[in-house]
């Protein structure tokens, strides 16, 4: 059954047609091409340790892919060439809170001109709390530093790279989650890299409580706009380590998305979902600003779990929260506006196109993928490798459907026309499609530009896209 509030998406014709087109000839779109990277490892579905991240290595001002897997690390064009390959110990994982950080399909790896030498610099842990620096370019290493991890934790698992004095990106975030018992990512610390280049390894500032979300790794943003990063879980930090904001959580959180979700007030917020609780302080939707909580809301008092936020009416700026549900099977996805009023909650059995599995969507992205202002949702078959969607996330509609044994799924502008391309990770490729319909907006900046885009697109994970 399908309920839905006064804001309405306009269907593109394009969009249908497209839809149509796949179903009919069981080939590709007439407006979606794909480019096939073949790789030098495989993703079994079985095994969710590894993923990939878009970022510009080389510095010619083309997007490459960073893959990793358990023993490996690649780079490759997204013309799909390979660049260059290592078979290293890098530190990954599956289940964040049995294995820990950084959970299924963390990437486990960063790219940035960490030194200020005008060159990008690969950066990873390995499993022996060694933080490595490789050239960009090439994957000659560079550097290594050897870094002690706390008292109670096995290693340093997750790391970020940072602004957190206002030096560019020339710091460090490291995590790690407990030894025993439910693995949460409590222990953080921040280091400047120079100082670790320089043999200096103290840290700017380190806490062994930080709330961490249960199946993510830290975020950063600079969410006051004031050029240095806070640190983001279930707790936001401030660039000196100190104390923001802490979610009032009765359960835990799954999943953090960082978006300017509420336009009309300064800088960007912080949107999280908890699983647990009790009677009505369970399974909300919190939103907050870098100085406090904005609000909580929910509905049924149902678990959100997986999310997707975006600017999803194309009628005004207004942005949304769209929510998967807990539900194993018949997912029943409800969606909030920015002030957390339900405008939509529908049934995903009633809008999914035959064939698509009882099990819903997972790994859900808003995407740029029209060029209209209005963005959409893309998704993959939940469990199962499986096809890949763009829905509209207000009606539920599949407005797209390609065909896919995607075991890994990730969306970002890695072609050019700041628009977003479908990223699938299927055994030993990597498939990506691209919509090649005239783009409506050519002249948007791309989404690159946006620092908060920039740092979401190196630490997600499968909670967190």
């Amino acid at each position: 059954m399908l309920h839905y509030a006064s804001l309405t998406l306009p269907i593109l014709a394009g969009l249908l047609a497209i839809a149509t087109a796949g179903a009919q000839t069981g080939d590709l779109p007439p407006d979606v091409r794909c480019t096939i990277i073949p790789l030098q490892v495989a993703s079994p579905a079985e095994d969710t340790a590894g993923g990939m991240i878009a970022a510009d290595i080389d510095d010619d001002g083309a997007m490459e892919l960073l893959v990793t897997a358990p023993g490996y690390l690649g780079a490759y064009r997204v013309s799909g060439e390979r660049l260059w390959s290592e078979s290293i110990d890098i530190r990954v994982g599956g289940q964040s809170e049995s294995h820990g950080l950084p959970g299924h399909h963390g990437p486990g790896v960063q790219a940035g001109d960490v030194d200020a030498d005008g060159h990008t610099e690969v950066v990873f842990l390995t499993q022996d709390d060694t933080l490595h620096f490789l050239d960009g370019a090439t994957g000659k290493g560079k550097a290594t530093v050897k870094i002690p991890h706390p008292e109670g934790a096995d290693r340093w698992e997750h790391g970020v790279i940072a602004n957190f004095r206002g030096k560019a990106d020339t710091d460090i975030l490291l995590q790690a989650t407990n030894r025993k018992g439910y693995r949460m990512g409590r222990y953080v610390a921040a280091f400047a890299v120079p100082e670790l280049l320089a043999g200096r390894v103290r840290p700017l500032w380190q806490r062994d409580d930080f709330l961490a979300c249960a199946h993510n790794g830290a975020r950063v943003a600079d969410l006051d706009g004031d050029g240095r990063d806070e640190v983001i879980g279930g707790t936001i930090l401030g660039p000196e380590g100190d104390l923001r904001v802490r979610f009032p959580v009765r359960g835990h959180l799954d999943s953090v998305f960082i978006y300017d979700v509420r336009p009309e007030l300064p800088g960007l917020e912080v949107v999280t979902l908890e699983e647990g609780g009790k009677d009505q302080e369970r399974n909300r939707v919190f939103v907050a600003g870098g100085d406090g909580l904005i609000y909580q809301t929910h509905f049924q008092n149902w678990e959100p779990q997986n999310a997707a936020v975006g600017r999803f009416s194309a009628q005004a700026d207004a942005m949304f929260v769209w929510c998967r549900s807990r539900f194993n099977e018949h997912q029943k996805p409800f969606v909030f506006d920015a002030h957390g009023k339900l405008v939509a909650h529908y049934e995903m059995d009633d809008v999914a196109p035959d064939g698509w599995t009882a099990s819903g969507v997972e790994v859900i992205n808003c995407i740029d993928w029209t060029g209209q202002k209005a963005q959409l949702a893309a998704a993959k078959e939940r469990h199962t490798s499986g096809d890949l969607c763009v829905f509209n996330p207000l009606s539920g509609e599949f407005l797209l459907r390609i065909a896919e044994k995607a075991d890994r799924f990730y969306v970002a502008d890695v072609t050019g026309d700041w628009r977003e391309e479908l990223i699938a990770w299927n055994e030993q490729e990597i498939h990506i499609y691209e919509n090649t319909a005239p783009n409506p907006r050519p002249d948007e900046p791309r989404l690159w530009t946006l620092p908060h885009y920039r740092r979401s697109k190196m630490t997600w994970n499968y909670y967190s896209p």
